[in-house]
């Protein structure tokens, strides 16, 4: 087989799942048997989990953003852009590149795993004045946000301005945002201690989400001892509650108070990427419908994975239960979808994705962490060593795992120096400027586009 004739397989999105899919693919098929390309607007793949840890300082940023050139075999095309739109019946993805132009990309195999945004409601302000954390850079820029505040608090001469600088409201009471007020609010207690003109007592966290309990995912038990860890610490924690409108200066509740803030944090939850809606195909709560296979049903050699694909979940045994959007399903459907394009390729029947729950780990700094690992509920410093190995173990490569364990045990040690480098210092850097959801095309725009530009061969 020559290689114009070989198959191509185009993974769009360099998360756990894409990256597990392209990794698999590297080493289970012939370099004659298929061409593969990934789709990326990043040369790296973001290690989600501890970026509350970036946040916080206790990791810089090059600890979790694994790069791809280092880690993916040279077979592999790394495409600079982000895929905007598909036409699943010409079989051509629309990208737009690093350098802004828009180039049709044919497939023969796609495998979507662009993962999720940030979701939003529309709460007035909501998108204007709050921060997220999803990205490498709202991480980077959130820790110098929160940095800045203590600054501007020490330099002020009102007292009312001092307080609100530093009041800070987290949304969402899921394992993101619990972990991003529990280490943020370790920052800012140690860092008070530099400030000798500043009250550590008007340092104040608060926690809030719409839910009736803290990370229900852990059980009640588990749920409480991480509430009872937070509150001991001083986070106040208001569960259903949510916000009703964000000020640049104020924050409003739907239970009525209003908390003068400068920081907004909003973590409540992700919605599937905004790629889903070019395809025109079925949904489920806003994530592509597949099979157990994750294949799309009517289309030939279409498969989705992650947070975008609503993956059933053969292990509850509930008709209509999908697999949550975390990593740990995300990592191994990527090895499965790699599995069955394979076998497709091959002529061979493909399997259906079942799992077996690891269990799930939360780390609150410090000392202070709760996990479940398969089953077993843990506490403190037991939970915290299976909660960090648990990340050791999960990181690809030798060198994020050497750079992380010496940042912990670096931090432990030595503690941070609490600089802040500028970031963005004169641009404001809210919800709206990290996710770019208005850059997809419709799928009537798709349609035209490829239409338009005809199908290039590559």
């Amino acid at each position: 087989m020559t290689a114009v004739t070989r198959p191509r397989i185009l993974v769009v999105g360099a998360g756990f799942a894409g990256v597990a899919c392209v990794r698999r693919l590297e080493r289970r098929l012939a370099p004659h048997e298929a061409r593969i390309t990934l789709v990326t607007p990043v040369s790296y793949q973001l290690y989600l989990p501890l970026l509350p840890q970036v946040a916080s300082g206790v990791l810089t940023p090059q600890s979790v953003a694994l790069s791809l050139r280092r880690s993916t075999k040279y077979r592999t095309r790394i495409i600079p852009g982000g895929a905007i739109g598909v036409d699943l019946r010409a079989k051509v993805c629309v990208i737009r590149t690093i350098t802004d132009e828009i180039v049709n990309e044919p497939y023969d195999y796609i495998v979507l795993a662009p993962g999720s945004v940030t979701r939003t409601f529309d709460i007035p302000g909501l998108v204007d004045h709050a921060f997220g954390m999803k990205t490498l850079a709202e991480a980077a820029y959130i820790r110098d946000h929160v940095i800045a505040q203590l600054d501007l608090a020490d330099a002020s001469h009102d007292p009312a301005e001092r307080a609100a600088r530093l009041q800070f409201v987290v949304v969402g009471g899921g394992y993101a945002g619990t972990e991003t007020a529990a280490c943020l609010q370790r920052l800012t207690h140690a860092a008070v201690e530099r400030y000798p003109h500043l009250d550590p007592g008007l340092i104040k966290w608060h926690l809030i989400d719409i839910a009736p309990r803290l990370m229900p995912e852990l059980g009640e038990k588990l749920g409480r001892s991480a509430l009872e860890i937070l509150t001991r610490r001083g986070i106040e924690i208001s569960l259903g509650v949510s916000i009703a409108k964000a000020g640049p200066e104020e924050v409003t509740f739907t239970d009525g108070r209003v908390v003068p803030t400068r920081t907004l944090i909003w973590t409540a939850g992700v919605v599937a990427s905004p790629l889903i809606a070019t395809l025109g195909a079925d949904t489920v709560r806003g994530r592509l419908a597949v099979t157990a296979e994750m294949t799309l049903p009517g289309y030939d050699g279409v498969f989705a994975l992650g947070d975008s694909a609503a993956v059933p979940d053969l292990a509850k045994g509930d008709e209509g239960a999908v697999c949550p959007p975390t990593a740990q399903h995300a990592h191994r459907q990527g090895k499965q979808v790699a599995d069955n394009v394979i076998a497709t390729l091959r002529g061979r029947p493909l399997q259906p994705y079942r799992h077996t729950d690891l269990g799930l780990v939360v780390d609150l700094g410090g000392t202070d962490a709760v996990a479940k690992p398969l089953g077993l509920e843990l506490h403190g410093l037991p939970a915290q060593v299976v909660a960090r190995g648990y990340h050791l173990g999960a990181l690809r490569t030798g060198v994020a795992k050497t750079r992380v364990l010496t940042s912990w045990m670096l931090n432990s040690f030595a503690g941070d120096d609490f600089v802040r480098t500028g970031f963005q210092a004169r641009k404001p850097a809210k919800l709206r400027d990290f996710e770019f959801t208005d850059a997809y095309l419709t799928p009537d725009q798709v349609r035209a586009h490829v239409e338009e530009s005809g199908r290039p061969v590559r």
